[in-house]
């Protein structure tokens, strides 16, 4: 949350030629609501499973960049589905930098309520592990532009994974 999933993912896209998803974005598309209402009407396990959904299909489209929720890899089929579907890439945040970006932002259902710094490394200290346990490539994301995390990004897909830009 807060990484710069969906802004770097349509950067990658467009440098490489490729059709951009978003899995939050498709799960509202398939619903007709935002994801807010959606984790009021269901919580956070209603979501959960939709989002298993958006990613079986999303996973299967060829040729894609995807930006996944930040909690989409709690769940072992997600992780099992992108790591053999695809080339994972971690976006690396510290919590710190997040609770930053994300500053007083009122779209995110699981930083409502409470302190936010606080509940971000929470998540940190429970999703790195499988983020780093999905992923092909750890970046950074820092304090760098979006232009020069994407230039980054894609001379180390190119040299890491053999990935032609």
């Amino acid at each position: 949350m807060g990484a710069g999933k969906t802004t770097v993912g349509r950067t990658l896209a467009r440098r490489l030629g490729r059709d951009f998803h978003d899995s939050d974005h498709e799960i509202e598309r398939r619903t007709g609501v935002k994801i807010p209402v959606i984790f009021e009407i269901e919580g956070e396990s209603g979501f959960r499973k939709r989002e298993v959904e958006a990613i079986e299909h999303l996973t299967r489209l060829p040729n894609v960049v995807i930006a996944t929720g930040g909690g989409a890899v709690l769940d072992p089929l997600n992780r099992e589905r992108l790591k053999s579907r695809g080339l994972v890439i971690y976006l690396h945040a510290q919590p710190a930098e997040l609770a930053k970006r994300l500053g007083r932002d009122r779209s995110r259902p699981l930083l409502q309520g409470v302190n936010p710094r606080q509940r971000l490394e929470e998540l940190y200290a429970v999703r790195d592990p499988f983020y780093r346990e999905t992923a092909d490539l750890v970046i950074d994301t820092g304090r760098q532009s979006v232009s020069t995390l994407s230039n980054q990004l894609l001379s180390r897909l190119e040299l890491e994974c053999g990935l032609s830009t």
